[in-house]
């Protein structure tokens, strides 16, 4: 068994992290997932979340709103929505970017409308994640 598999995390932004892990501990969908090195394949969806990577440089944390996360047994890929180094987040941060995606919203088209209110709601269930 391996001691460490690869992990990428990319946001539409930038790539955030590509490291050798030893575990990743990912918000997904259906329930929090640890994935490992020789992990069975699989791919989930995520919800707004920390995701945690252990590496031998040290534990990382990332704020996740949604997105997809592979898992193989030689590294895990996350694509996230939106991600940030959880370092990196303030309380002004969430709160104008909740705001931008409130406007957002009462703006929105009919057709547009849920996915707009899922960005919001998102956004509010991170914040609460981050303890903000």
């Amino acid at each position: 068994m391996a001691d460490t598999m690869q992990f990428d995390l990319v946001s539409p932004e930038r790539r955030l992290a590509s490291v050798q892990a030893r575990e990743v501990r990912i918000p997904g969908a259906d329930g929090d997932l640890t994935a490992m090195p020789d992990h069975s394949p699989l791919i989930t969806t995520l919800r707004p979340g920390i995701l945690t990577v252990i590496s031998a440089e040290g534990t990382s944390d990332y704020a996740v709103t949604g997105g997809f996360a592979e898992i193989s047994a030689s590294g895990a890929s996350v694509l996230a929505e939106r991600a940030m180094a959880k370092a990196d987040v303030t309380v002004a941060e969430m709160d104008a970017l909740i705001a931008d995606a409130t406007a957002e919203a009462a703006e929105a088209a009919a057709e547009g409308k849920d996915a707009a209110n899922k960005t919001v709601a998102d956004l509010q269930a991170l914040k609460v994640a981050l303890g903000l």
